[in-house]
């Protein structure tokens, strides 16, 4: 794949490279006086990765318009390209999200051969329900898996279906099942028939799944169904979770729920209850903005990894799956892939570097203001020559957005792919 030459992102870096090993040096004098090793930590996080969302390297939109970016990828080997150029600048996203149908090809084998030649590897499969496909025999407009009528029921079963065939093709291991459906009008839709009619869909896709796999129950408080959606929150999440069986878990997606819901405690009850199947990371302001990860609300993100980085420093048995899911309006997307998944890399470095002794000793004696302290030294830590230096082992960019424009990417993508048509609604 036309990727980003290794000499040129050598080159970018090479003026900057004092800098960083003095930068480490003093982050790490200043974490032995807390006795924390920095070499230790940076083994842990260059250990870390979060897979990119294939449709999140093109230009998102609103439901009023949508205004295409330079250089949009026209299909999945397109995608793939651009995926590979933010794994090898941040070097902290090894793998790709799939979404079907909007990543169909004729040829998975040499899908996945294009995967590999550009250093990626396959994440969970996505399906979607929550639109209709040309050539489709059954609306989705009243529901998918949950509809009224059985035949469009058994449609939505076969594309799920369909789904695992294709990630058992690229190596994947997980199967996400988001739905759209629910009602906009009060009487509208029987709730308890509703669900029951869910997880008797989601049973027949579940006893299709290989072993090894998980199929990820994610949910959504509203849109596109604003009065009730059937999986709207965490507990009916966990409810199908549990009717289905040890394979099914929660997809905690940060922008699915209330304004000011403590998503931090639903992942510590999901990781108690071993359903925590992985995350879509992203941030918002209202509802679902699906914005960049970490750029209104860090601190929560932090709050969301302390509980990981806890439950692990604890011995727990988990393996949660990290994703980014955004949608990037107004920037280039590659660039906003990059920082938000060094975001979220920053966000684990710092939990782990909370004083977990001294953080229970102050739960135990009931001393708040302790315990908050403690966790806000490590949020207030500056890892960045930490994550810097965990990019350089990795031959990544010291300064992934600046190697990027200096790279021209971008402007070469332009003259290669046709100008995408703008004015029009939707997500993507």
């Amino acid at each position: 794949m036309n990727l980003i030459a290794a000499d040129a992102i050598a080159s970018h870096n090479e003026p900057q490279l004092r800098h960083v090993q003095s930068d480490y040096e003093h982050l790490g004098e200043q974490l032995a006086r807390r006795h924390i090793d920095i070499d230790a930590v940076r083994q842990q996080v260059a250990a870390f990765g979060v897979a990119i969302p294939s449709w999140g390297v093109g230009t998102g939109g609103t439901r009023f318009a949508r205004f295409p970016g330079q250089g949009e990828p026209r299909h999945v080997f397109d995608k793939l390209q651009d995926c590979g150029v933010i794994q090898q600048l941040a070097r902290a996203t090894p793998t790709v999200s799939l979404h079907i149908p909007w990543d169909k090809c004729s040829d998975w084998s040499e899908l996945r051969q294009a995967a590999a030649s550009a250093g990626l590897a396959f994440d969970a499969m996505n399906s979607n329900t929550f639109s209709d496909q040309p050539g489709q025999a059954h609306s989705y407009k009243f529901g998918s898996l949950t509809h009224t009528d059985a035949a469009t029921r058994a449609q939505a079963v076969a594309h799920n279906l369909e789904c695992i065939e294709i990630g058992k093709a690229l190596g994947s291991k997980a199967l996400t099942v988001w739905v759209g459906d629910g009602s906009n009008f009060p009487g509208q839709q029987h709730f308890r028939r509703a669900f029951d009619r869910y997880l008797e869909s989601a049973q027949q896709i579940y006893a299709a799944l290989p072993d090894g796999w998980r199929m990820m129950l994610e949910h959504k408080i509203c849109e596109p169904a604003f009065y009730a959606t059937v999986i709207q929150d965490w507990g009916s999440s966990f409810l199908a979770a549990q009717a289905l069986g040890p394979k099914a878990q929660c997809l905690v997606d940060l922008g699915h729920h209330a304004p000011n819901v403590n998503i931090e405690l639903i992942v510590a009850r999901l990781i108690a209850a071993g359903k925590l199947a992985g995350f879509h990371f992203n941030d918002s302001k209202y509802g679902d903005d699906d914005l960049d990860a970490g750029s209104v609300s860090p601190y929560r993100l932090f709050l969301v990894f302390n509980e990981l980085v806890a439950a692990a420093h604890e011995g727990v048995a988990f393996d949660p799956a990290y994703m980014l899911d955004q949608s990037h309006n107004v920037t280039d997307p590659i660039e906003s892939l990059m920082t938000s998944a060094i975001q979220v890399q920053r966000s684990y470095a710092q939990a782990l570097l909370v004083d977990r002794a001294a953080l229970d000793a102050a739960q135990q004696a009931n001393d708040a203001l302790t315990a908050t302290h403690l966790l806000k030294q490590a949020f207030q830590t500056d890892v960045t020559p930490l994550l810097q230096q965990v990019r350089l082992d990795a031959g990544g960019a010291i300064d992934p957005v600046a190697a990027y424009r200096a790279s021209g990417y971008r402007q070469r993508v332009a003259g290669e792919r046709p100008a995408a048509a703008g004015g029009g609604g939707g997500i993507v």
